[in-house]
């Protein structure tokens, strides 16, 4: 795999850097591979990641933020006793007779106030709902707002998350966050592998100066962030359009899928199904004795009621507690009797729907409360800070050059083959299952082989060891010895092939990405 850019020559005579030595294992070869993936990557998704992390950390401030704004309508003075639900959603009802009710969700708190979500309102379409907040103790209705998703996000926050997810572009704009979440944890993870591979005196922050001190501050925040980045990459994917589908189809070929009770009359009912004909909540023996009887089966609050999508089905009573500890227990229970007619507990779940469940509660900051949140918040600005420090890095090495330094190419043909087949098998797979991930690299490669091409036969650049007829290479550490740090020309020349100052200019527009170095290093 050709990753690397080419380097450019002044014109004066140069002495020649020696090829990488193919006895120093499979590390020195696969470093340069490493580190030129990372540049690469950085370059193309540090935009997205930025929009992300900044929309990220926003999204994990509007929790708190929700309270205050909207605490007129999600909060209520305590009364003696709650009404019965059918009383509240009646009052709901007369105060905005318009759309079907869609779900109700009961007051789960002394001070909370009931929501009653309508679907088929004006001007609201899609997943949202116009929710109406009723006083469980008078029936008096405190407002009414547009609410999205199954975390009950209001207005702010459902911007916020709308524009993290799809820049407010709809389905098309997906592929932005799939984009980046597919190679974040690449640059996050070859970032990490990078930073370790360094000599630890190369490590040191204090005391240095430039580039060297920069690089250490985004190898130290890196090293701290790249677990975190690499569970968000990860769980991002999982319900990411391409990606998604396909982990969704092995969970489904493994029989991991997250199982939903049927409902009373048969078939699968829908949790957030249309409402029923009339627009009305009632049905049957109604919502009063079908929420008892989902209490008597021991689903505590939280809870969502879903009205029967048509005669042919019934209730569906589910938990909706996504914080820990998880309640997401669901009945059915028919309408014409009261009775539970099906039971799914989350006890069951197979594994990997729980901790598809858990991860994508971690990821959306609703599975720990407000430590959780803080915690996004923290990776999201250190997200920033890696990005920012990885183009400080690239401009300060800009000087040498419009591009920095890189590594020759050809250092893939130095990887052992028992190494370089099972990593190229591994690639080709990841591009099948992450199909973002595998258009974009092949695209990487397609691009560099071409622009090495047109620049070989000007004559302008250079190919490394592995091309006899190109012309000779500079040596990196000559050209880096009227850098602000001349350790660095010193330490690469004991590096494989010279590449730490070769790579000089390159790793911190990787680190644009989330993770890179100018020093041809990375800590993510």
């Amino acid at each position: 795999m050709s990753l690397a850019p080419t380097t450019e020559t002044d014109g004066s005579p140069q002495p020649v850097t020696p090829a990488p030595a193919p006895g120093r294992g499979g590390w020195a070869p696969l470093r340069p591979l490493i580190l030129r993936l990372h540049f690469y990557a950085g370059v193309l998704v540090a935009p997205f990641l930025l929009v992300a992390a900044t929309t990220g950390f926003l999204y994990a401030a509007s929790f708190q933020a929700e309270k205050i704004i909207y605490s007129h309508e999600m909060t209520v003075p305590v009364g003696d006793a709650k009404l019965p639900i059918s009383e509240q959603v009646a009052a709901a009802r007369k105060a905005h007779p318009e759309g079907t009710v869609a779900a109700v969700r009961p007051s789960p708190e002394d001070d909370a106030s009931t929501r009653v979500m309508l679907s088929g309102v004006d001007g609201i379409g899609g997943t949202h709902t116009l929710a109406v907040f009723v006083d469980p103790y008078t029936a008096q209705v405190r407002g009414a707002l547009e609410q999205y998703g199954s975390t009950g996000a209001l207005p702010l926050r459902t911007w916020i998350d709308e524009f993290h997810a799809n820049l407010k572009l709809g389905d098309d704009g997906r592929l932005y966050s799939e984009l980046a979440a597919s190679w974040l944890w690449v640059i996050a993870g070859g970032g990490l592998v990078l930073w370790f591979g360094r000599r630890r005196t190369q490590r040191k922050v204090r005391g240095t100066s430039g580039r060297r001190r920069t690089l250490g501050l985004h190898g130290s925040v890196g090293v701290w962030a790249a677990l975190g980045l690499i569970f968000l990459s990860a769980t991002g994917l999982t319900w990411s359009t391409y990606a998604g589908a396909n982990i969704g189809e092995l969970r489904t070929e493994l029989r991991q899928e997250t199982p939903a009770v049927s409902a009373a009359a048969g078939g699968e009912h829908s949790a957030h199904g249309s409402g029923p004909a009339g627009g009305g909540a009632e049905h049957g023996v109604g919502l009063d004795k079908v929420l008892a009887a989902a209490r008597a089966q021991g689903l505590g609050d939280p809870v969502e009621i879903v009205p029967p999508a048509n005669d042919a089905s019934g209730y569906v009573v589910s938990q909706v507690q996504r914080s820990w500890p998880t309640k997401q227990d669901s009945v059915a229970v028919d309408p014409a009797t009261g009775e539970v007619t099906d039971t799914v507990r989350f006890a069951d779940f197979p594994v990997l729907a729980k901790l598809t469940r858990w991860g994508i509660d971690a990821h959306t900051g609703v599975l720990f409360g407000l430590a959780n949140q803080l915690v996004l918040m923290a990776l999201a600005l250190g997200l920033i800070l890696l990005i920012l420090w990885g183009y400080r890095m690239w401009w300060q090495r800009g000087r040498a050059s419009a591009f920095g330094r890189p590594i020759p190419r050809g250092a893939w043909q130095q990887v052992p083959a028992h190494v370089l087949v099972p990593l190229m098998a591994g690639t080709a797979v990841l591009g099948y299952f992450v199909p973002l991930l595998g258009l974009s690299l092949a695209a990487f490669v397609a691009v560099d082989v071409l622009l090495g091409e047109i620049a070989y036969r000007r004559g302008k650049r250079t190919y490394g060891p592995t091309r006899p007829d190109g012309p000779a290479r500079p040596a990196d550490s000559a050209d880096s010895a009227d850098s602000a740090d001349s350790a660095d020309s010193a330490e690469s020349a004991e590096s494989a092939g010279s590449v730490e100052t070769a790579e000089a200019g390159v790793g911190g527009a990787g680190a644009g990405g989330g993770g890179g170095s100018a020093d041809g290093e990375s800590a993510k």
